[in-house]
């Protein structure tokens, strides 16, 4: 697809003192690979634990030793490029980038580039249930991860941690497809969606095991591509939106103002709202890239590759058009409930809970309502909440046979979170006596009670029925709110006639 002929949307284009400008984003992205040990050693690749406590040998760079590709890692590249629409490379070569930095024993990074395991990709991603994009993947190397500066334990020295030295990242280059920070995030959340559904990374971006490297430039609308600079290693969705949104708002006055953007590598400060310039960005041959010495071209077996795709799971594209044609969910609702796998499989379970089939538009209510509210209050995931899948579908059951009414099941569900309950909630319901009544007597005879004590009410409700609401609050109150409402409101309008 070619970006640059994608059309300037007006809603996206940033308003200059000289008229509207366009941003263009493209991202890199790293996400560090799922596997228990690193690209080229055994080395565990566990997060956390004391500093150096996670190095071989050959992450140290000790003489004479010599990387060994690891498996996995491989296979989990091969699954994120399946997943991500895109060719498979049969042939691809590992080569040295050449630079030196602390953390970096080797003195290089074993990366790919002319040669990388994956190709051109693509990723849809969901704007709004109208607007959807279509985002170019040009690439997806392997590399190694470096090490980690520690700056702040010495007033006079630095201290190097190589516990991530060595771990693999795969590196994955969008085309320049993006017009606006809103687009910049969904992007990401899309992304990191996908290699959670794959399994390949597991996105946490607090751990830095998915961190962007943001590419923003400005132009005219129709002009060609302006001059680009990157924003290094931005670890959430929230500061990617912000980071290109400064950035862009930076270049836009340099420009107007007369002046002309460099092409550099920039940080961007979240507490300052502003990004700063690192270093000039040097082009590719000032790392001197040449085939690794020691590692052969990287040959994959064909059917290698088949026996990954059929292994591939249901991705989040498909579960959405599943669960719409399926479950008959607005595409809204769906995209809600497919962005992590964990809440797809958690409203699965609770529609089809016990052998039955019930509401789902019933149940995608209760888990992305109080649920999800009680989730995100929480800090947990919706599956780690104390209200499990099954307990979900008994509740929406219990109302549709009307055995309790949508405002006791949220009672019922307070309960349940508040004392972890794990038993049956129709036991519950009969233990704690909040059983909804149907029996018309004894609604009868509160709502008798009720009339007979208001009848300045009742001539208003005669005069002006929509006051009817009034007499259903006072029987539902008097009742605990356990009367059956459409009961009640049958009854009401019987006595008062209206």
């Amino acid at each position: 697809m070619n970006a640059h002929a994608r059309p300037a949307d007006p809603r996206k284009l940033i308003k200059g003192a000289t008229g509207d400008w366009e941003v263009v984003i493209g991202m890199e992205i790293h996400a560090q690979v799922s596997s228990n040990a690193k690209l080229f050693s055994g080395a565990s690749t566990a997060f956390g634990g004391p500093p150096n406590d996670h190095v071989s040998l050959v992450d140290a760079a000790m003489p004479g030793m010599l990387p060994v590709i690891n498996k996995e890692c491989v296979a989990q590249a091969v699954r994120t490029g399946l997943g991500l629409k895109a060719q498979i490379n049969l042939r691809s070569v590992f080569d040295r980038k050449n630079y030196f930095y602390p953390d970096l024993p080797q003195g290089y990074q074993i990366s790919q580039y002319k040669s990388p395991i994956v190709g051109e990709g693509e990723v849809i991603v969901d704007l709004s249930d109208s607007e959807t994009i279509t985002v170019g993947i040009e690439r997806l190397h392997l590399e190694q991860d470096a090490g980690k500066s520690i700056h702040d334990l010495s007033p006079s020295l630095s201290f190097v941690d190589l516990n991530r030295s060595g771990v693999a990242l795969m590196e994955i280059v969008s085309r320049p497809d993006l017009r606006s920070a809103d687009e910049a995030r969904a992007y990401v959340t899309k992304l990191r969606s996908i290699l959670r559904y794959l399994g390949t990374c597991d996105g946490d971006m607090e751990k830095g095991n998915l961190r962007a490297d943001v590419n923003v430039s400005v132009r005219k609308p129709g002009e060609p591509l302006g001059t680009r600079c990157e924003i290094k290693n931005v670890n959430s969705i929230r500061f990617i939106g912000q980071a290109v949104e400064v950035e862009a708002r930076r270049q836009i006055e340099i420009l107007e103002d007369g002046g002309s953007i460099d092409q550099e590598t920039r940080l961007f400060d979240p507490n300052k709202g502003e990004t700063r310039s690192m270093r000039s960005k040097e082009e590719a041959h000032d790392y001197r890239y040449f085939p690794d010495p020691d590692l052969l071209p990287l040959v994959l077996e064909p059917g290698f590759v088949t026996e990954l795709e059929g292994e591939l799971p249901e991705l989040p594209d498909a579960k959405k058009a599943r669960f719409i044609a399926d479950y008959g969910l607005t595409p809204y609702d769906a995209s809600i409930l497919v962005a992590e796998k964990e809440t797809a499989d958690y409203f699965e379970e609770a529609v089809k809970a016990g052998g039955v089939s019930r509401n789902a538009k019933l149940v995608a209510n209760w888990v992305m309502g109080d649920v999800a509210a009680y989730a995100n209050t929480a800090g947990v995931s919706i599956s780690r909440t104390p209200v499990s899948a099954a307990q979900v579908g008994a509740l929406v059951d219990l109302i549709s046979d009307g055995t309790i009414s949508g405002k006791i099941a949220k009672d019922l569900l307070v309960i349940v979170l508040a004392e972890s309950y794990a038993g049956d909630l129709r036991a519950l319901v009969e233990e704690r006596g909040l059983k909804q009544v149907t029996d018309t007597g004894a609604i009868e005879k509160v709502v008798d009670e009720i009339i007979a004590a208001n009848p300045d009410k009742v001539a208003q409700v005669l005069a002006k029925p929509t006051m009817l609401g009034w007499f259903v609050g006072q029987v539902m109150k008097a009742s605990g709110g356990k009367a059956n409402p459409q009961a009640v409101n049958d009854i009401l309008k019987q006595k008062l006639g209206v």
